[in-house]
């Protein structure tokens, strides 16, 4: 099937309000150009150099979702162009997202990056550091970023109860979350899911999933 066909067959089994972010690193910008021509508009990269490589090269309203491990040392290189980043997974981090878009005069929408997953290689925030930083006031007072949700990935496993249980923790921090910190309307996203596991995610409650490889095939590496 072609990208447009793939986009087209998950668009279709996403229920309403759950968004698709077609996550396109390693691919080349013709087949970016492909989903945009069928419609697409969210993209999800994992490193900065990509992200800004690629934006002058495609049409300027693709929303750039940053989806990887974010450096604070390279904040600064995707300030321009980036919509969302997915992957604030430090108090230290968002500081230095909202000192870089002080710095350029923009603001910029942030997800705190929750680890529920067994695997020690994947960043984010534990449920009790982020709690504890949201008690502490370290998530508030920040004028040019907006803390618009969560993200997490599972456990890359096949037992599905154990995905189903970690996405289901996820939603209950971001449902805790939303009642006692942030009330405001636009935190409004849980973001989560991927090409293997995005229907366990939606029915856990996602409002984002991030699809690639069943949207544009193997990575070019």
């Amino acid at each position: 099937m072609s990208i447009g066909e793939n986009i087209s067959k998950i668009t279709s089994q996403l229920p309403e309000g759950v968004k698709l972010v077609a996550v396109s690193k390693y691919h080349p910008v013709e087949k970016l150009q492909e989903a945009y021509d069928a419609g697409q508009r969210l993209f999800g990269e994992n490193h900065a150099q990509e992200m800004v490589k690629k934006h002058p090269q495609l049409p300027p309203d693709i929303e750039w979702h940053m989806i990887g491990h974010l450096q604070t040392n390279k904040v600064r290189m995707i300030m321009p162009v980036v919509t969302l980043i997915e992957s604030i997974d430090s108090v230290k981090l968002l500081k230095t997202v909202e000192k870089e878009a002080a710095r350029i005069g923009r603001s910029v929408d942030v997800l705190l990056q929750l680890h529920v997953a067994q695997e020690e290689t994947k960043s984010g925030f534990s449920i009790e550091e982020l709690l504890n930083a949201a008690t502490q006031g370290q998530l508030e007072g920040y004028d040019h970023v907006r803390i618009t949700g969560v993200m997490a990935m599972a456990t890359n496993t096949p037992d599905v109860k154990q995905v189903a249980h970690e996405f289901g923790m996820v939603r209950h921090t971001y449902d805790l979350l939303k009642k006692e910190f942030f009330t405001y309307p636009e935190f409004k996203d849980v973001s989560m899911g991927m090409s293997h596991d995005w229907k366990i995610a939606v029915d856990q409650g996602s409002t984002m999933v991030r699809i690639g490889t069943d949207i544009f095939g193997p990575r070019e590496y």
